[in-house]
């Protein structure tokens, strides 16, 4: 008896076993089905070759290519890293395929696929994988954007795309990931600014965004407080030295546009080991603390314009491995420390360094380029050259955040000579406009044009001038130079020694402001680059030696060479008249130029006060706005360089809910102007016109042309004509609420001249006038 009740335990427990034994193989063979699927939609990379049905995937023993761990009989990681160089897929390959695949393994925390040719936008199906961690699909082809599914991975702490072709801008839903530690998006295309809820990622640790197009300031990155790799290198960052925490191990901003100084608390940065800050613009001191960290080992900052004079009993870490200085504007003595480090690579070519080696420059050299960027000199005392003490504030940050950005010695001596009136002497500042916004400009502008970019109308990239160039452009201010003084001062002729001819506006201060207060509208004058608008090339700041006052600001603009559009209407330029086609052209350059203007900050730059003779035109006849209203003269500055405005805010609200509609009765002025074939002075005189085109659109052809210029009498289309006479008249009305958006003036110009071509292509093949059956169907797109 217990022999049989011995036999029928051991047959229950060989009925449970054998139960749990099929159950196993169901649940393995379910996802190594999925596995080897994987395989044959990778095209059988040779890191998967040892996979066959008859793999244990769970016991495979682990390499660096290749990892599979499981739990509880699901795959929880799997690492599949292909050889070097992307494979080709076959031409029938779908991302969104393989993700559907790849998600049949439910249970993944931890992915890897890298190096594998994957290819096409990323499909949101991968949010599915719930209980993801670690997502790494880096050295890919992978396109598109990130999709914003994966937003609910609540739990991923991993997030690495490098190196694909991932584009768009950064979405703001990556704050929601709580829990990331590192975001890495090396090497892709991504643009736009970055989102300030990058800020709100308390956990990470890695934040690399290297080689991509991002552009703008950095977000406030200070509340990062365990942030140890900051990588930003090789985008079109601007502005100042980001806000982050003392606790950064790594900080990489090369090959950027960040400017002004570097903060003052880098000296106590105790856990950093790498500084580069190679390749941007910044300026001021460089700390000479840096070296004596107590972790650091690697300092680059090349290609600057780092001022300071070294000393040679400067203490160093011990542990340093690489520093490079070059070509700064550091003076002075090579710290004996660096030298002494046997195991230490130490360059510093290209600066005004007291040792004979490596390419030194003289000193002049560098006390002038030091006041090319604004390391500001005083000369209380005009018959020597002093020592002092300067104390450059560079503000940065939002409102209610004041940095001081750096502290600045330097050695000077006079650069002006007194120039024998009764005012007081002035001094030379030039202060360069960095390609980069400042926070007050971007918390106002947005990129609204790619022709914003400098070099993008093939002018040449916004520089400062000096004194001696603008006055060796004018004569010395010569009076065959002077073109003209209106409400935005004086303007010159002038030719800079490269032979290029320049517009040269000079305004005179009547307050004492500094040139920092001038700086961030000094910036947005930089970016007012546009095809029909005259461009600044540069500028130079006049100052009083006695303190650091602004006298005089020189702007200095485009040469636009064959006069102003009044004259071309009027025959008074060499007997020459623009035909109805050119003439509807340069409206619609107006009109593009108007637009550009509106829409360059927020609110804009409205009231510009139109007038047909500061409309000039180029070599190809394109139309150019000549006088705007330039956001150095937009306002008045208050003592602190701040806007002021005697109005409440409802008055400036009223102001600007219409601004923009002045700009378009002066455009309406000048569209009758551009028919009647003359300049209207007075506004009797538009007044007369207008009339005469109310009773004409009304009527036939016949009274239509009766009220224009011969010219355009003779080779315009009625349709045409008629539809340029309906806009100005709308451009004209009383009430600015009335007036069409420049966006609508722009289509009905452009409808213009398409109807004027199919007229004229009619024309030169029946050798009659004539006018086109009916009118485009298609709205035409307004370029950017």
């Amino acid at each position: 008896m217990g022999r049989l009740f011995i036999l029928c335990e051991l047959s229950v427990v060989a009925m449970v076993i054998l139960l749990s034994v099929d159950r196993t193989e169901q649940l393995q063979s379910s996802q190594a089905h999925t596995l080897l699927r994987i395989r044959r939609l990778l095209n059988h990379p040779p890191v998967l070759s040892s996979w066959t049905d008859r793999t244990d995937f769970c016991n495979m023993e682990p390499n660096s290519s290749l990892t599979v761990v499981c739990y509880e009989d699901s795959v929880t990681q799997l690492h599949i890293i292909g050889e070097q160089g992307t494979p080709q897929l076959p031409e029938n390959f779908s991302m969104e395929s393989f993700i559907t695949t790849l998600v049949k393994l439910p249970n993944l925390k931890v992915l890897t696929l890298a190096s594998l040719g994957l290819r096409g936008p990323l499909s949101g199906k991968i949010a599915r994988l719930s209980s993801l961690e670690i997502f790494n699909v880096s050295s890919n082809l992978i396109s598109g954007s990130i999709p914003e599914e994966l937003s609910s991975l609540t739990s991923l702490q991993t997030l690495i795309l490098d190196g694909n072709a991932f584009s768009g801008q950064l979405p703001d839903w990556l704050g929601q990931l709580q829990e990331l530690t590192v975001l890495s998006l090396r090497k892709n295309s991504f643009n736009g600014s970055l989102p300030d809820s990058l800020g709100d990622l308390d956990n990470l640790r890695v934040l690399a965004l290297s080689h991509n197009r991002f552009y703008g300031q950095v977000p406030d990155l200070s509340s990062l407080t365990n942030l140890q790799v900051l990588d930003l290198e090789d985008n079109l960052l601007n502005g100042p030295f980001p806000k982050i925490s003392t606790k950064l191990v790594t900080i990489i901003l090369k090959r950027n546009k960040f400017r002004s100084g570097i903060p003052i608390n880098l000296n106590s940065y105790y856990q950093l080991q790498q500084l580069d800050l190679s390749f941007n613009s910044f300026v001021g001191p460089f700390l000479q603390s840096l070296f004596a960290l107590p972790s650091i080992n690697y300092i680059d900052i090349a290609g600057n314009k780092f001022t300071g004079m070294l000393s040679v009993n400067q203490s160093c870490n011990e542990d340093l491995m690489f520093v490079d200085l070059s070509s700064n504007l550091l003076t002075g003595n090579l710290p004996d420390c660096l030298l002494n480090l046997k195991k230490v690579d130490v360059l510093y070519a290209r600066n005004c360094l007291s040792t004979g080696d490596q390419d030194q420059r003289p000193i002049s050299f560098c006390r002038n380029e030091a006041l090319a960027v604004g390391i500001i000199p005083s000369n209380k005392n005009q018959k020597q050259a002093s020592k002092t003490v300067i104390v450059l504030g560079i503000t940065g940050g939002i409102a209610g955040s004041i940095a001081l950005a750096g502290l600045a010695f330097f050695v000077v001596r006079r650069s002006n000579a007194n120039r024998g009136n009764k005012t007081p002497p002035t001094r030379l500042i030039l202060e360069t406009a960095s390609t980069g916004y400042t926070s007050k400009i971007l918390s106002d502008a947005r990129y609204i044009y790619q022709t914003m970019k400098l070099g993008s109308l093939g002018l040449p990239a916004y520089r400062t001038f000096s004194l001696e160039e603008i006055e060796e452009a004018t004569g010395n201010f010569d009076s065959s130079a002077f073109m003209g003084e209106g409400s935005h001062g004086q303007m010159y002729r002038g030719q800079l020694k490269n032979g290029s001819l320049v517009a040269i506006r000079c305004l005179k201060m009547k307050k004492s402001h500094d040139v920092q207060n001038f700086m961030h509208r000094i910036e947005l004058i930089s970016k007012l680059r546009h095809p029909h608008v005259v461009s600044a090339l540069g500028h130079c700041f006049e100052c009083y030696w006695d303190d650091s006052s602004v006298s005089r600001i020189f702007l200095v603009f485009e040469d636009v060479p064959n006069g102003t559009l009044g004259n071309w209407i009027s025959g008074r330029r060499s007997r020459q008249m623009l035909t109805w086609a050119q003439r509807i052209a340069a409206a619609i350059g107006i009109a593009k130029g108007i637009q550009f203007l509106h829409t360059v900050i927020v609110p804009g730059l409205f009231s510009n006060n139109l007038n047909i003779t500061d409309i000039l035109l180029d070599q190809n006849l394109a139309a150019k706005i000549s006088s705007y209203n330039l956001p150095l003269l937009g306002e008045e500055l208050g003592k602190d360089g701040k806007k002021s405005s005697s109005g409440g805010s409802k008055e400036i609200a009223s102001r600007v809910n219409h601004a923009d509609k002045n700009d378009i009765y002066g455009l309406g002025v000048i569209l009758l102007e551009l028919m009647a074939g003359r300049q209207l002075k007075t506004k009797t005189e538009i007044d007369a016109i207008k009339d005469q085109i109310q009773s004409s659109v009304a009527a036939d052809a016949a009274a239509l042309r009766s009220v224009v210029d011969p010219t355009v009498q003779k080779a315009s289309s009625e349709q045409s004509l008629r539809t340029m006479m309906e806009i100005s008249l709308r451009c004209l009305l009383n009430d600015p609420a009335d007036r069409p958006s420049i966006e609508d003036v722009l289509w009905n110009l452009q409808f213009a001249a398409q109807v004027q071509d199919g007229w004229r292509e009619s024309y030169s093949s029946e050798g009659s006038p004539g006018s086109p059956s009916q009118p485009p169907s298609l709205r035409l797109t307004i370029p950017k």
